[in-house]
């Protein structure tokens, strides 16, 4: 299982540049070029962060994307369901139908306090966070 895969590593590096970009709209190129992801690559994962109005979009001379919304409503967890949908780290039985060994489960309890830990984790991070650590 890949938490983070290059669908959302690359959302966040072209979220991070265009953060860092300020107003202006930068074309799908510019990006590629500077993060150095494949441009048609890039293009398919722009789409839903458009469609999910993190960034917007807009044709012509002087067009290209920029953020919808502030870097610090950007979370990471937000970035992670747009390409994985809802996550889990296992496919326990307890999930769906009721596992036979339910009550004498041991793992169960662990694995649920650690997913609700990760996802608490990426709940609190932030496209603004990671711009700090990187020094913009």
């Amino acid at each position: 299982m890949k938490l983070i895969n290059k669908n959302t590593d690359y959302a966040v590096r072209a979220i991070m540049e265009l953060a860092g970009s300020g107003e202006s709209f930068m074309s799908a190129k510019e990006i590629s070029e500077k993060q150095k992801i494949p441009y048609q690559f890039l293009r398919r994962v722009l789409a839903p962060l458009i469609k999910n109005g993190i960034i917007k979009s807009k044709e012509g001379a002087g067009g290209g994307v920029k953020l919808a919304i502030g870097p610090d409503k950007i979370r990471i967890i937000d970035l992670i369901k747009t390409y994985h949908g809802n996550f889990q780290i296992s496919e326990c039985m307890f999930r769906g139908s009721p596992c036979l060994n339910r009550d004498n489960c041991v793992l169960r309890e662990e694995i649920t306090g650690i997913e609700k830990e990760l996802i608490s984790k990426f709940e609190q991070l932030t496209i603004r966070k990671l711009l700090k650590k990187s020094g913009r």
